[in-house]
């Protein structure tokens, strides 16, 4: 997305810098009184004249060295846990936990007007967030929507900076929501941004679990901190009912803990609420019926992947017990025809599938692969990497489970960031050649290059699936910020074969 929404006349006005310090429950430091503050800002680049700065620690650097930068741009003071050296400062113990409630405070606590409907797990956010989006829209819902690939309803569709924006940020896109008439929101939640209290100050009316499986250790440290950090959305005073899927063990466990109304989902349990029955893939579509608690409901989904039954479930079971109509909220689901980076088709007049995917850790390839190979008569030709500064443990995984279904696989950089790219493809190499379906494996550093080998030779029934970055078009390598777009890029390979 732009580094700001639009500015809108939906805010609450300007504040004195002495109200805004005693809502945060700190202490000014230098002349505040003639001071007023017209918005937050949490990047010094997005400053504008009449901001409150707030200046975040990071892993790397702290808000404060851009203090200058803030000034410059026309803040009018900082809020830290230390004083700034150039501003009128307000100083917190932890400005993170601060910055949530009070930025949802000075934009008027929009989430309480209007009905937000969440989504968290390691895969199908995002899915489910479009999920919900549509569903809401299909009953008469003006809907907002922020997921990790898209921001619609704040006056013009944007791409998004993170999975789940910083509270500054998301507090200001819900005020323009609710600014531009929309009466519902459905808002993706990753694990980061609760750790982080970026959804903080957010009221939810329905809050959905979809699955957990490895992935973020590197941030988490084991699975149990990662599972509390998502069960802790799941309380009175951040959310109104969760909508569960139990179909793993994290699930379960979740749907027995929850302290508010529960409702489960799942496509094997029949004890659960809703569940899916006579599920049935194709390379088109996939039809299921939703035997629910008010009534069975066939819904015909136009995304491709039985792992979509579930995401399309545990949407229409929010959306139901957020009070939205079944069988309109169904339409809208099974209308929705794509979701970017996710089992995206790519077309370019050739007579072979080629796809675009987001799965980045083993849950994901388990749950795409097996679909992919079954509809495949041809080669499964896989293009595959891992990202650098992220879970270690997971890449020869990557490559050991990719090699369990592919006939092809070449491994590519994906974002290396502070990273050796040439050790983290050796991890994803050694795992690929690990078994013994005498899969064919190549390593081709370029992604540009990769993707012309992938597609070379490809022929008629054959798949070739670019996975792991989905609608990512940033690659990061050390200091080094390269645009590419996996969609496009393998649309042109495939033209220029």
């Amino acid at each position: 997305m732009s580094r700001r929404p639009i500015r809108h006349a939906g805010g609450q006005g300007a504040r004195s810098l002495v109200d805004v310090a005693d809502r945060a429950g700190g202490s000014v430091t230098g002349p505040a009184e003639p001071v007023t503050v017209d918005d937050l800002c949490d990047d010094s680049r997005a400053v504008r004249p009449g901001d409150l700065y707030v200046a975040l620690p990071g892993t790397r650097w702290h808000g404060l060295d851009f203090e200058e930068d803030a000034q410059r741009a026309g803040a009018v003071a900082v809020l830290s846990d230390r004083p700034g050296t150039r501003l009128p400062s307000i100083v917190v113990a932890d400005p993170r936990v601060v910055v949530g409630p009070l930025a949802a405070w000075f934009h008027g606590s929009p989430s309480s007007s209007m009905a937000v409907f969440g989504a968290t797990g390691t895969n199908g956010k995002t899915s489910t967030t479009h999920f919900h989006h549509a569903g809401l829209r299909a009953a008469g819902h003006r809907a907002g929507m922020i997921s990790g690939v898209a921001v619609s309803g704040a006056g013009s569709d944007e791409a998004p900076v993170r999975t789940t924006p910083e509270a500054t940020v998301l507090q200001r896109t819900l005020s323009t929501f609710v600014h531009n008439g929309c009466t519902a929101a459905a808002l993706e939640v990753s694990s980061h941004a609760i750790a982080q209290h970026r959804v903080d100050g957010v009221e939810f009316a329905v809050t959905a679990f979809t699955n957990l499986g490895r992935d973020h250790l590197d941030f988490h440290g084991s699975m149990e901190e990662y599972y509390r950090t998502k069960a802790s959305l799941f309380t009175p005073d951040r959310t109104g009912r969760a909508v569960v899927m139990i179909d793993d063990e994290y699930g379960r466990r979740l749907a027995s803990e929850c302290a508010v109304p529960t409702v489960t989902c799942s496509v094997s349990d029949p004890s659960a609420d809703f569940r899916a029955d006579r599920i049935d893939c194709t390379t088109h579509r996939t039809r299921f019926l939703a035997r629910t608690p008010v009534g069975d409901i066939p819904l015909s989904l136009q995304v491709l992947g039985p792992h979509q039954v579930a995401n399309a479930l545990v949407a229409l079971a929010s959306l139901v017990s957020g009070g939205v109509d079944a069988e309109r909220a169904a339409a809208g689901i099974s209308a929705l025809h794509n979701i970017p980076g996710r089992c995206e088709t790519v077309s370019a007049g050739q007579d072979f599938t080629a796809l675009v995917d987001y799965m980045h850790n083993v849950s994901g390839q388990r749950a795409i692969l097996p679909y992919l190979r079954r509809i495949t008569p041809g080669r499964l030709i896989l293009v595959i990497g891992a990202t650098g500064d992220r879970d270690v443990g997971k890449r020869v995984e990557l490559g050991t489970v990719a090699a369990a279904y592919a006939n092809d696989i070449v491994v590519t950089d994906e974002s290396a960031n502070g990273e050796d790219p040439h050790s983290i493809r050796a991890d994803v190499v050694r795992g690929a050649r690990s078994g013994d379906r005498g899969v064919r494996v190549v390593e081709i550093a370029d992604r540009r290059a990769a993707f012309h080998h992938a597609v070379a030779d490809a022929a008629a029934g054959d798949t070739v699936v670019v996975a792991g970055r989905g609608s990512d078009t940033w690659q990061h390598f050390g200091t080094r910020t390269v645009y590419f777009d996996d969609h496009a890029e393998l649309h042109d390979a495939i033209l220029a074969r």
